[in-house]
């Protein structure tokens, strides 16, 4: 079992699609009022469930606009994908909108999956290895022109690596991450967490210390909290679509997350 190093987190995934721009606008003010920690949303260009077709919505200029609208919230993509821009465009988009919030963007970032996006929108798709090749050059890149900025961003902007890929993915979430968004339960999440920690040792970074686990959560704390919990999760984080948006399975976690305090 991890040490608790971070604080038990709550967050709430508003997946742009299957609702027109005010449903998603007035989402967020209801998630920042319910008092969950993080409002993410997705990057992708097309719906992942539902109608194929149906209404969808671009991640980073929604994530500008949610920085002006909101006021206590950290806000991110999960994730945003590395393939679709340059890594140095990246780096200057994520710093601005760290700006416009004063300081509350996480810069969450995955190698890419799917296919669509590539192919409607003429990114080359490549292979697995090669798009995760690509996402472990791309992150000195973007540290690197943080650095060299004017301004710099308000504070050492969070990155969350989404990925759980034993050999490459975790490695590089072991080298460059300071959250990691792992897939599946609590005992894979156990798991992958001890391999991140070899990683880790690998590279001379206590990833125990200096990398919060993140996981999605779709069932209430009864039934998971305690399994993960013991698998070191902190960020705890409940997806939620168009057009309705329920939180009401987020409302029971920020509950249970001021419970524990």
């Amino acid at each position: 079992m991890l040490r608790m190093t971070f604080p038990v987190r709550i967050g709430v995934q508003l997946a742009p699609q299957h609702a027109d721009y005010g449903q998603i606008r007035d989402a967020v003010l209801r998630a920042e009022d319910l008092g969950v920690d993080v409002v993410f949303n997705w990057d992708h260009f097309y719906p992942l469930s539902g109608d194929p077709d149906g209404k969808h919505f671009e991640c980073w200029t929604m994530l500008g606009a949610w920085a002006e609208q909101t006021e206590r919230v950290e806000l991110g993509a999960l994730v945003s994908c590395n393939s679709y821009r340059n890594p140095d465009l990246l780096a200057d988009m994520a710093r601005t909108v760290d700006h416009i919030s004063g300081g509350r963007l996480i810069l969450g970032i995955g190698a890419g999956w799917f296919e669509r996006d590539y192919d409607e929108f003429g990114y080359e798709f490549g292979t697995a290895g090669q798009r995760i090749a690509s996402l472990a050059d791309a992150l000195p890149r973007i540290k690197a022109r943080w650095a060299a900025s004017n301004p710099t961003p308000t504070r050492d902007i969070p990155v969350l690596i989404g990925g759980s890929g034993e050999k490459k993915m975790l490695r590089i979430v072991a080298e460059h991450a300071d959250i990691w968004h792992s897939f599946g339960d609590a005992e894979s999440l156990t798991r992958k967490s001890a391999i991140l920690d070899e990683h880790g040792a690998a590279v001379g970074r206590d990833t125990g210390r200096l990398v919060e686990r993140s996981i999605g959560v779709s069932a209430p704390p009864d039934e998971v909290a305690d399994g993960l919990l013991a698998g070191g999760a902190t960020l705890l984080t409940i997806g939620t679509t168009g057009p309705d948006y329920d939180l009401s399975l987020a409302r029971t976690w920020a509950s249970w997350r001021d419970a524990q305090r």
